[in-house]
């Protein structure tokens, strides 16, 4: 049977990620696609690689119609205001903002620094990352979507989290400049973003919250740059573990943690210009690539993922958190491997 997905403002970057990939998922046909700005456009105006792909305009959301999935792309605090709507318009709903990421209102306001204003709906949203959360999706009817740094971190830390073997860890992450959104602002234009390497959050990221409800409590931070690259994360965890362990234990560890994931890959090779993960190989796909070493002299891990931001990261693991609620192959619709070269 196939149903039919609507997207509640498409014109950003994750809305077009969405259709490309929705466009060839065999159980899903492509609803109403909204944006106010855009209403009566082509879809094409927003994204000129589906031109032809797709022959329909955005209209407005007001005007939007039940359906039987609804993906909510719109500004971080929008959905939470007005979810009563959108529940009442599709039986699933799938938000990719922040707002119902956090299970604890409490969390909420001390990471985002204002009250939830729909308390009471956090208990009931799904966390959609289905490495974590996949027994909870199969019954979700609100699933949040995965902030992409959060993804790459706990991705790249779930095995040793796992194994309690973390005492302590600092998260490099470097991102391209899709994850700022396709509305132009100071940091972004191009003059500004061309050849730089801008650190613009030194620490206490607002994504560290995700990580630690998803692998619990531990003593974790991060760094997040942004590089000259249009899509991509790379996270490169320096795990400080509560006792030594070499290069065998952690392929076991990695390997149960991951051998039925059918998104993940272990990339951990002892030589070789692709031996360890880069955003690069993964771009366009929903792989994420997970990989270690270690530091001889002090024991130190280095746990790496690679994902790209607008499919793992966003709307990729929505449609494969969306697969599993709906009780279809959860690989359904992305199994595109990445462009090489990129």
């Amino acid at each position: 049977m196939t149903r039919r997905a609507s997207i509640i403002g498409g014109n950003g970057y994750t809305g077009g990620e969405l259709l490309r990939l929705l466009l060839n998922h065999p159980d899903i046909e492509v609803g109403e696609v909204t944006s106010r700005s855009l209403a009566d456009r082509p879809i094409h105006h927003a994204h000129p690689n589906l031109r032809g792909c797709l022959n329909q305009s955005f209209m407005s959301p007001d005007e939007v119609t039940p359906c039987d999935v609804l993906f909510l792309c719109m500004p971080h605090g929008e959905a939470s205001t007005t979810i009563d709507r959108w529940q009442s318009i599709a039986p699933l709903v799938v938000d990719l903002s922040a707002d119902f990421r956090l299970r604890s209102a409490d969390d909420y306001q001390s990471w985002y620094g204002v009250p939830h204003p729909s308390p009471d709906r956090l208990g009931t949203a799904v966390y959609g990352l289905p490495e974590v959360t996949r027994p909870q999706l199969a019954q979700a009817r609100l699933i949040s979507g995965v902030g992409c740094n959060a993804t790459a971190m706990t991705l790249a830390l779930l095995p040793l989290a796992r194994a309690g073997l973390i005492e302590r860890v600092i998260a490099d992450i470097k991102v391209g400049s899709s994850e700022g959104g396709a509305a132009v602002n100071a940091g972004s234009h191009h003059p500004v973003r061309s050849r730089a390497v801008r650190t613009y959050s030194p620490s206490g990221h607002r994504h560290c919250a995700e990580v630690l409800q998803s692998l619990g409590e531990m003593d974790l931070d991060c760094t997040v740059s942004a590089i000259e690259m249009v899509r991509g994360v790379l996270c490169t965890a320096h795990v400080q573990p509560k006792e030594r362990v070499d290069h065998k234990t952690l392929w076991r560890l990695y390997r149960e943690a991951y051998h039925n994931e059918p998104f993940v890959r272990i990339v951990a090779d002892r030589a070789g210009p692709n031996r360890l993960p880069d955003p690069r190989v993964v771009v366009g796909s929903n792989f994420a690539d997970v990989g270690f070493t270690i530091d001889e002299r002090s024991g130190r891990i280095i746990a790496l993922a690679a994902i790209d931001n607008l499919v793992k990261g966003a709307a990729g693991t929505a449609i494969q958190a969306m697969n599993i609620a709906l009780g279809l192959d959860e690989t359904a619709g992305l199994t595109s491997p990445g462009l090489h070269p990129a």
